[in-house]
């Protein structure tokens, strides 16, 4: 803050400063009063004026300095559970009243020395390529399996630089079985009754070492078996009587930082849950989706009315709906009815069909190859087989080590 006096102040006077006048702010006799740095006691109505001698100037009018917390950024993730192909953006938004601010993307990683972490250390943050932007997005593109896991973002602003904190971790998720790790659920199913049992089995494969089950609830996350809770093995996590605070989120994380497939597991007060596929469902498969009663009766499966998104499709008097060869179409949101009661809505996933990326390499085995050209023209069949013969005769290579084609040829 600087206090100027009219018409041209020089050396000869001193200044005295007030905050909440008349409370008089000591050794403080410069021009300029710089605060640095600022603190929230430090809020309040600032007052200047000019002393010479036994002259005083008038009492500047009042300046009021207000001091707020550090700011905290919401990041957003959408979409935040991942089809394959998806492009993902993380979306940060600070305090609107304020602008000119950059972003920094993170990945949260398990603690490293060195690295930037959050408050309670319990994960460390990787910046992301091209990690600072003036923008307040940031695109995944395409996002896969590897990009599961926790996201965070801060802002800063300002020579020298002012950063808000750091923003609470969002999370990514795939439903895909992954390479280097798996989780797996036992009953197999999303839905779950209140009081009943629930295994939940992380197996990690390659170099990964270590393991640590994490659940995301609406409320909190956290990690690890929690003790109250009954660990079967080093890998195997038990939940001995389920309770509706079970339902989140669960997934599993390697020391090395590499993450699982995601489970969202829903726990059920009521007397119904829908039966549904734990991992996504291949285009072409067929899926039955079963109405299961708490207390089952003399008529075990009672008829029953299914649901996608909230519209009725189909009636049934077994209990089950099964839809022979899926598509995307049949993704959605589903749950059924029965005079027992309502199920919860469960997402179902539906994955498209695998393909070779270009260029990769397929390779074909000789005996694949000709039993597929015993639905060919007998000329063209015969035309393969002197072929073959003639690179034996020649080469003495096997063939099947020749028919190796670029899928395009192919």
């Amino acid at each position: 803050m600087r206090c100027d006096i009219q018409g041209g102040g020089d050396s000869d006077w001193n200044y005295r400063w007030y905050k909440n006048s008349p409370v008089v702010i000591p050794f403080n006799i410069k021009p300029e009063y710089r605060i640095s740095p600022v603190y929230m006691s430090n809020s309040g109505s600032y007052t200047c004026e000019g002393v010479k001698g036994n002259k005083f100037c008038k009492t500047s009018e009042a300046v009021k300095l207000t001091v707020s917390d550090q700011p905290q950024p919401v990041l957003r993730i959408s979409p935040q559970w991942l089809n394959p192909g998806d492009s993902v953006t993380l979306s940060c938004e600070v305090d609107k009243t304020s602008t000119d601010w950059s972003f920094s993307w993170y990945r949260t990683v398990p603690y490293r020395a060195g690295l930037p972490s959050l408050s309670d250390k319990s994960y460390s943050l990787q910046p992301l390529s091209g990690n600072v932007t003036t923008e307040d997005s940031y695109t995944l593109i395409p996002a896969g399996p590897t990009h599961t896991g926790g996201y965070v973002c801060r802002a800063g602003r300002g020579d020298p630089v002012y950063d808000t904190l750091y923003s609470e971790p969002q999370f990514l998720w795939s439903g895909d079985l992954q390479p280097s790790a798996s989780l797996t659920v036992n009953p197999n199913r999303t839905q779950h009754f209140t009081s009943k049992s629930l295994s939940l089995i992380c197996e990690l494969k390659g170099n990964s070492t270590g393991w640590r089950l994490k659940r995301h609830t609406e409320t909190a996350w956290s990690s690890e078996c929690p003790s109250t809770w009954r660990s079967i093995t080093e890998s195997t996590c038990t939940i001995t009587s389920l309770d509706t605070w079970y339902s989140g989120v669960f997934w599993c994380e390697s020391g090395s930082g590499e993450n699982s497939n995601a489970v969202n597991i829903t726990v059920n007060d009521g007397d119904v849950i829908l039966e549904s596929p734990v991992h996504p469902v291949t285009e072409g498969d067929s899926v039955t989706l079963t109405c299961t009663f708490r207390h089952q009766g003399t008529n075990s499966k009672p008829k029953t009315d299914f649901y996608k998104d909230g519209t009725l499709i189909k009636n049934e008097t077994t209990g089950e709906m099964t839809i022979p060869a899926v598509s995307k179409s049949d993704e959605g949101f589903y749950k059924c009815k029965s005079d027992e009661g309502e199920s919860p809505e469960s997402w179902v996933t539906m994955r498209g069909v695998f393909l070779v990326p270009p260029g990769s390499v397929v390779s074909i085995s000789l005996t694949r190859l000709l039993c597929g050209l015993l639905v060919m023209s007998p000329f063209l069949l015969v035309s393969i087989v002197l072929m073959v013969k003639c690179c034996r005769a020649r080469d003495q290579i096997p063939c099947d080590d020749v028919i190796e084609q670029n899928e395009s040829s192919v």
